[in-house]
């Protein structure tokens, strides 16, 4: 990271805070490599909590310069009348991933909305709060698919995907993810959007454990694959993912259709249309969805791949 390309971040920081986000959104994305020495920080704003993240140890003379002008922001006029209400600086590349408060007071559980739903997240305690802001058009896509629908959400996390398609009309969601605390989190979430939990099921096991339970629990009109790139001892992208695509043709309705996604930079889409195309030859590529406009990328290939699926005469 480069010293002499902090003036770049602050000023943009200080136009997106004239008007700022009426809902939760990514102020500033260096993770896309369109700001040349600001590779690894982004900049979200959380419901009026604004969260500065590193995802790389910055040299000492970077690191001083970025809070120096980080206290100068928050004295600034556009800061004040933002409604900004914190100002945090969490280090992702040291161990714990710590969080320090440059200005203000932090609240660690801090709700937001997107798309008009309402999010709990979880700041300070972990690395990732709880809500992935990339994949907003991907929860929008499967809000406005949802109605009338079985879904099945695979890798499910905090249970966005689940929150969206019950608040689009789905009839039933099966969340499965390992983390059970996780999966708490997002009947949190389906609570805070006054949903009924007995149409939402909540599956806390080992994904390729489970075939026989998620078959007898289908098939489903719609199912989503959203997995992290690596998971020690459970997940590798490059190795396990072809595992889940043979299942899905057994797991589908005949009009079903699969959200398929990969958020490794280092895979490209074509991976999982010759994924696809090996494992589960029936299930066509009908769109790549686009990626908010926040997020931009210097190549498309690298950034985050969203990709819905079907079979070939539905």
């Amino acid at each position: 990271m480069d010293v002499s390309a902090l003036p770049q971040l602050f000023q943009h920081l200080q136009t997106q805070l004239v008007s700022p986000p009426t809902e939760v959104r990514r102020l500033f994305h260096g993770r896309g490599r369109c700001w040349a020495g600001l590779e690894q920080l982004t900049v979200d704003w959380l419901g009026g909590q604004v969260l500065v993240s590193l995802f790389k140890e910055p040299t000492p003379e970077f690191l001083d310069a970025l809070q120096t002008q980080l206290a100068v922001l928050a004295a600034s006029e556009c800061w004040q009348q933002s409604g900004a209400t914190s100002l945090l600086l969490q280090h992702r590349d040291r161990e714990g991933s710590p969080m320090a408060v440059i200005w203000g007071a932090m609240e660690t559980m801090q709700e937001v909305t997107e798309n008009g739903l309402t999010f709990l997240l979880d700041l300070g305690q972990k690395q990732n709060n709880g809500l992935f802001l990339d994949m907003r058009y991907g929860r929008r896509w499967v809000m406005e698919q949802a109605r009338g629908k079985k879904v099945l959400n695979l890798f499910a996390y905090t249970c966005g995907f689940s929150v969206a398609a019950i608040a689009g009309g789905a009839t039933q969601v099966v969340n499965l993810d390992m983390a059970k605390a996780a999966l708490s989190r997002g009947r949190d979430n389906h609570r805070l959007n006054q949903h009924d939990l007995s149409r939402v099921s909540f599956f806390g096991h080992d994904l390729f454990k489970s075939w026989g339970k998620l078959k007898k629990a289908g098939p489903y009109d719609l199912i989503v694959i959203d997995p992290p790139s690596f998971q020690k001892g459970s997940f590798a992208l490059t190795k396990d993912y072809a595992k889940i695509l043979r299942r899905l043709p057994d797991m589908l309705t005949a009009q079903g259709q699969v959200l398929a996604c990969v958020n490794s930079p280092a895979v490209s889409p074509q991976f999982l249309v010759d994924g696809m195309a090996e494992e589960a030859p029936a299930l066509v590529l009908k769109t790549r969805l686009d990626n908010p406009p926040e997020f931009g990328d210097l190549d498309s290939e690298s950034a985050l791949k969203v990709m819905v699926f079907s079979r070939a005469d539905a």
